[in-house]
């Protein structure tokens, strides 16, 4: 019998119970378990609990396949202790051990049949992950001892029906004993509107690995993202919340390991319950919870909420021959779709599995999941990544699918910030303007416009129009409001906003792929130089662009999402998927804002988010009618050609680089507490995307006819003070103005 027949003999039809029992079966060398107490069958998860009967943890897990369940648990020099969960209720394995303090680790085995042809993979050799664990410790090693099926093995067609023996658990993490405090009582969430939302996308690591003025020891963590110089800037813009990327704990894949690279992103999720313990400046035995929660804390007293960027979509386990970590070896078919022939695993997320939230306890986990991080860890909302996977029925997406039922009807999560991802890779997944109400969604349509324009594309200009107005086209019709729209014009994926305006093409050497991940629909202008020459009158053209887009962002009605670093000139080099470069490429460079030109870009954001907070009329709440308010009078929204008359039907399908947009304060929809017509100033938003100037006649009766300029992206570094313009306005080539009207009522 070669070595390779030793590994797997006898295990393609073998029970979990049987290779337990046989000599030099995973369980052999441990002594027999002594049996808990009962316990109880909820809470899913271990909970700390006193009584009666003395302090210990309760331990409850749902296998509804399985044949037996083992606790392990394991001592400081890691030796394992396990415990035979012998009680089982609704299908969910329990007991509770008298004397597990917090901060014990343990992990589960769970035994049962083998037949990969009808997607029974459980191997009792491998240590699983606890799905509810709420801290996790340790790190994942990339071993081939790791996968439920033999790695490497001759047959390559058969490979992933081979089980595989050996012991995983010196490669895998190992869950933690948390005691859930309720210290919320001095916390107080900001509650901001949705219509006075600005988001900042964020990465906890990258904002402060190289900030001077957060003390070493804190930098890239939950506490460094709490310290009072990190929460300064923030206050400085003026946003309201952060989207941090993915912050549930996560692990590296093995082809990223093999290359001495990390996930840094994040998008690969363990444990839905455990704040990365990468993250944590107090360590990963538990301490990582309290850390996280002092950060929320921190920034709700500074008026900034927390979002969370998730990842329930698919896990850390990819396809067949990944990792078995948690849910592969739980209860493969019933976390995950598989294919018809059920060997395989439906892959609509490119990650090599998809959760199926066709079932009532993978919609549970999701939702306890998402309760948890709510009432225990304080967050305020959440951005789901590739959201149309979750919301994939038997016949492509639903939009009546259980998952998104169960959101909009549980009384707390219905009140929270939800955000989609509106789109997957499988077919029919993009679902722009598709999610019901509730629900805000990334538009992608707004991004890839905003960049045509400004790159001299000549997109078509009723495109333009929708999306600075709101996005009407997309989101009314299902009875949405205009903050239904995340706009944005860069991301996490995809290029820097400096990025944007310096390179034609990617340059994703560093990754290690060839150049051959990442997009290359990148809509960017190198302005004719690919990357940082050197050149002054470049450098000038391209800061200016970077003012016109954020500029644009910001007044644009709908919720604006900036990057973190991009008022600051961030560059990656022309690395537009730097998911795995957890270095200077990533991090943030505070150094720029000692260039007079990038701090200059940095007070923009700031002065800009101030404008639409102190002026309702540019961040309505409810759709322009685009309709006269008495008749001759004036429209809540109009658009002019530069010629100052109101644009026609022919103008809406002419190409052009110039136009102007007038939102008046006195035509508004809107009413406030008490039922009056709000009042506002007027404001015209005029743009030139050509490269030559532009002379605007400014628009005559019954619009306002004097105005005073309040941004000018012509010109650099502060702005002047408002300049009174009244007539014509020359607007540079490719820069935008934007002219204020006082209220005279």
């Amino acid at each position: 019998m070669t070595a390779w027949q030793e590994l797997g003999r006898d295990t393609r039809q073998e029970s979990g119970r049987a290779a337990a029992a046989r000599p030099g079966g995973a369980a052999a060398a441990h002594p027999a378990p002594a049996e808990p107490w009962p316990g109880s069958w909820q809470p899913l998860g271990a909970r700390f609990r006193t009584g009666p009967e003395g302090p210990g943890t309760n331990f409850a897990l749902w296998a509804a396949g399985a044949e037996a369940v083992d606790l392990c648990l394991f001592a400081e020099d890691g030796t394992e202790t396990r415990h035979r969960l012998t009680e089982q209720t609704f299908q969910t394995w329990h007991g509770f051990l008298p004397g597990v303090l917090p901060g014990a680790r343990y992990g589960y085995r769970v035994h049962g049949r083998w037949d990969p042809w009808t997607g029974a993979r459980w191997n009792p050799a491998k240590l699983l992950v606890d799905p509810y664990a709420r801290a996790i410790d340790g790190a994942y090693t990339s071993h081939d001892a790791v996968c439920s099926a033999v790695r490497n093995w001759p047959e390559p067609d058969v490979a992933d029906t081979v089980r595989d023996g050996r012991d995983s658990a010196p490669y895998v993490p190992r869950g933690v004993v948390v005691h859930d405090d309720d210290d919320w009582y001095d916390d107080q969430r900001p509650k901001t509107p949705w219509a006075e939302t600005v988001l900042y996308e964020v990465h906890v690591r990258g904002f402060t690995m190289r900030h001077p003025d957060v003390p070493p020891e804190l930098r890239g963590t939950y506490a460094g993202l709490a310290h009072p110089a990190a929460i300064a800037h923030l206050r400085r813009l003026g946003v309201t919340a952060v989207e941090l990327l993915p912050v549930h704990h996560h692990v590296s894949e093995d082809h990223l390991q093999a290359r001495g690279l990390i996930n840094y992103w994040g998008y690969n999720t363990l444990g839905f319950f455990a704040p990365h313990a990468g993250y944590s400046a107090a360590g990963s035995r538990g301490q990582q919870v309290g850390e996280f929660k002092r950060m929320v804390r921190a920034l709700h007293a500074a008026g900034i909420e927390v979002i969370l960027d998730v990842v329930y979509n698919h896990s850390a386990e990819s396809g067949v021959m990944g990792p078995a970590l948690s849910l592969r070896g739980i209860d493969n078919g019933g976390y995950y779709r598989l294919e018809r022939n059920r060997r395989g695993y439906a892959d609509y997320t490119g990650c090599g599995n998809t959760l199926d939230t066709r079932q009532p306890h993978v919609v549970r986990l999701i939702t306890d999941s998402l309760r948890y991080w709510v009432t225990e860890m304080g967050v305020d909302g959440f951005r789901f990544d590739l959201a149309a996977a979750l919301a994939r029925g038997g016949d492509g997406v639903e939009m009546h699918h259980p998952f998104l039922a169960a959101v909009s009807q549980d009384p707390l999560l219905s009140r929270v910030k939800l955000i989609a991802e509106p789109w997957d890779v499988g077919p029919g997944g993009y679902q722009v303007g598709g999610f019901p109400p509730l629900w805000a969604e990334w538009n992608d349509k707004y991004r890839d416009t905003v960049r045509d324009f400004w790159r001299g594309a000549r997109p078509d200009v009723r495109e333009l129009g929708y999306r600075l107005s709101g996005s009407s086209d997309l989101y009314q019709r299902g009875g949405r409001r205009p903050h239904a729209s995340v706009n944005f014009v860069t991301a996490h994926d995809g290029f820097t906003l400096r990025d944007l305006v310096s390179y034609n093409r990617k340059h994703n050497e560093a990754n290690g792929e060839q150049n051959r991940d990442g997009t290359d629909d990148n809509r960017s202008w190198n302005h004719g130089a690919e990357g940082d020459d050197g050149d002054p009158a470049l450098r000038e053209l391209r800061i200016r662009q970077l003012r016109n887009l954020l500029t644009t962002l910001l007044l644009s009605t709908g919720v604006p999402m900036l990057t973190a670093g991009d008022e600051l000139g961030r560059t990656q080099q022309g690395n537009n998927n730097a998911y795995c470069q957890d270095n200077e490429i990533s991090w943030l460079d505070w150094s720029l804002l000692e260039d007079p030109a990038w701090r200059s870009l940095s007070e923009l954001v700031g002065r800009l988010v101030r404008l639409r907070r102190a002026h309702p009329v540019l961040r309505q709440r409810a759709f322009f009618s685009g309709r006269e308010t008495v008749p001759g009078g004036q429209r809540d929204l109009a658009w002019f050609t530069p010629a100052g008359r109101l644009m026609t039907e022919a103008d809406w399908f002419a190409p052009t680089a110039a136009l102007g947009m007038l939102l008046s304060g006195s035509a508004m929809s809107e009413r406030d507490q008490h039922g009056c017509p709000l009042r506002d100033d007027s404001f015209l938003l005029l743009l030139n995307a050509g490269a030559e100037p532009v002379t605007f006649t400014l628009p005559g009766e019954p619009w306002p006819c004097a105005y005073e300029s309040v941004v000018d992206t012509a010109e650099a570094g502060t702005p002047r003070d408002a300049v009174p313009v009244v007539g014509t306005v020359v607007l540079g080539g490719r820069s935008l103005r934007l002219l204020r009207a006082p209220d005279r009522g």
